[in-house]
């Protein structure tokens, strides 16, 4: 019992780990970008729930349905059809904005991503390497940047990795508050030069 207190004392003993993130000029920009990006998509949910064209407990749906024959393997929820028609526009427009733009996408909770950019949202070809790389809609990315991403729910989170192709990626997210419930996330990909 008395280590237990010590251990306790210990670490609210401990300095609260840094929350300051040094963001450049461009970093800005893209935050910037990500929280208009969310603003837009969360007035798109409301506009669905407050239609009757989405109920809550739908858009909140984590029941992923396997689609046959995928792979990596792709799901289906209630929403995912209707965000292709409401959401693509947003995001490709945002992916539009600037060339280093790798990717714009929301992502719920548990990294999957009902909706990507025309750009990776291609038809399915049964061609792996290719569906792979031109159709990554549908997917859970719950990898740790992922679900990193996708279960934040600070203002912003700036993450940067190196691809195995040797490249620096940097992954900026914001969260989705819907009806005071944390759905998910706004990414944003890009390049830093």
């Amino acid at each position: 019992m008395r280590l237990i207190h010590l251990l306790v004392l210990f670490v609210l003993l401990l300095p609260a780990p840094s929350q300051a993130v040094e963001l450049d000029a461009f970093d800005q920009k893209v935050r910037h970008w990500a929280e208009s990006c969310r603003d837009e998509i969360k007035g798109q949910f409301n506009l669905l729930l407050t239609s009757g064209k989405l109920s809550v407990p739908q858009l909140f749906d984590t029941f992923y349905i396997p689609i046959p024959d995928t792979s990596p393997q792709k799901f289906h929820t209630q929403y995912d059809r209707v965000t292709d028609g409401v959401l693509r526009p947003i995001i490709d427009k945002y992916l539009a904005l600037d060339k280093r733009l790798v990717f714009v996408v929301p992502v719920d909770s548990n990294g999957y991503l009902p909706t990507h950019n025309s750009r990776y949202s291609r038809p399915l070809t049964g061609v792996g390497d290719a569906d792979t790389k031109w159709n990554r809609t549908k997917r859970l990315f719950s990898d740790r940047t992922g679900l990193a991403a996708a279960r934040n729910k600070k203002p912003f989170l700036l993450q940067r990795y190196s691809r195995d192709t040797g490249e620096v990626m940097s992954d900026l997210s914001v969260p989705i508050i819907i009806q005071n419930r944390h759905w998910g996330a706004v990414r944003i990909g890009y390049r830093q030069k």
